[in-house]
């Protein structure tokens, strides 16, 4: 059974940054994809960006450039990093498998705004 805890969540401005973390109890080794999604108040949850366990990154049209995603295998974490943040990116952050979607955790909310 592989959990995650999301963490790193916070307000700031507009134009600031922040890096989320994804806890992941249990082998990260057997998820192949994992990816970050985010859910605004009020829409569906979307993938905003994916990494597999060979490095490759996959990102939303929404956050490309300015959002990168990362694994430490050895940590059994994800990050995310959020630089240039705008009040759009304010939503509840979840990270999970991106193949095989399994128990969603608490997220951590993220808020921008001035």
């Amino acid at each position: 059974q592989v959990q995650f805890v999301e963490s790193g969540g916070g307000l700031v401005q507009p134009g600031g940054s922040l890096r989320l973390s994804c806890a992941v109890f249990g082998n990260i080794f057997s998820i192949y994809a994992m990816g970050w999604y985010r859910q605004a108040p009020g829409k569906q949850r979307e993938l905003v960006a994916t990494v597999t366990n060979g490095g490759t990154t996959n990102y939303a049209d929404s956050v490309k450039g300015r959002f990168t995603i990362s694994r430490d295998n050895a940590k059994n974490t994800v990050y995310l990093q959020m630089n240039s943040l705008k009040p759009e990116d304010t939503a509840v952050y979840y990270c999970n498998d991106r193949i095989t979607v399994r128990s969603w955790g608490q997220g951590t909310q993220v808020t921008v705004s001035s």
